[in-house]
């Protein structure tokens, strides 16, 4: 979605032409397919993707746990995640605190590297608030 924002002000504040945008919504595609099928690949949900993207974000992470490990945690978090989501989580401090606190046990349950625990931890956040809706129902 970034990208697309950032090709889209680009185009329209004249920093890009027409040409560069459609380049740049070509390569935006080609990243999306090889999304999918990395997901498909691993057998992952649409949410468990979301949450194994952020984890998986960080290179060190990646070489010291493997994809099966990430795999595992996406699906732990995701789970966990659902089952301690309420409704009003994305406002009140004390319930976002709370999952903050859950993702970062899972984290260092699964061997996740500490340096990178903070990040991914906000990462998992946001990409909870992205699909909130979802998750609550």
């Amino acid at each position: 979605m970034d990208m697309l924002n950032n090709a889209i002000k680009g185009y329209q504040n004249k920093v890009l032409t027409a040409a560069e945008v459609i380049e740049e919504l070509i390569k935006l595609a080609k990243e999306i397919k090889e999304s999918d099928s990395l997901a498909n690949e691993l057998k992952l949900s649409d949410f468990e993707y979301a949450f194994y993207s952020a984890v998986a974000e960080n290179d060190s992470a990646r070489e010291l746990m493997g994809q099966d490990k990430l795999r595992e945690l996406a699906i732990v978090l995701t789970s966990t995640i659902r089952n301690n989501v309420s409704v009003d989580w994305t406002i009140k401090e004390s319930a976002r605190a709370k999952i903050r606190t859950v993702v970062k046990r899972l984290l260092r349950k699964y061997g996740y590297p500490p340096d990178m625990e903070l990040l991914a931890t906000e990462l998992v956040l946001h990409q909870a608030e992205v699909i909130a809706d979802q998750l609550v129902s």
